[in-house]
């Protein structure tokens, strides 16, 4: 075994010499997050795109001025956009609750608008 648990961005693993496994010490490794080629390495340190807000968050703050946004993220939420970078989910999510709000009121708005004799 080399590996026993994970702390930080270190692994504690048992050392390749033997003489050292028989005395159980333990050594300080490199997880390997500074490296390029790791893929996992650094995923959720690098800054979320859209002036760092993430495009959910963005989408949810420009839908108050141009309410389409709102439908924009819903598509990226409904088609699982978030699994690139499950900090997207929440800002995602808020923007899918605005435009089913947003939605609601404004079928409210139209029936009551043709319904009322105008």
């Amino acid at each position: 075994m080399s590996v026993s648990w994970r702390q930080g961005r270190y692994y504690f693993a048992m050392n390749e010499n033997v003489e050292e496994q028989k005395k159980g010490k333990y050594v300080l490794i490199r997880d390997g997050g500074d490296e390029e080629g790791n893929e996992l390495g650094g995923l959720f340190y690098k800054p979320l795109p859209c002036f760092g807000l993430g495009i959910g968050w963005l989408s949810f703050l420009l839908g108050f001025f141009f309410p389409f946004a709102w439908y924009f993220a819903t598509f990226l939420y409904l088609t699982n956009y978030y699994r690139r970078d499950p900090r997207e989910r929440s800002g995602l999510a808020a923007s899918a609750i605005a435009a089913l709000i947003f939605t609601v009121a404004l079928l409210i708005t139209v029936l009551v608008l043709v319904f009322s004799g105008r």
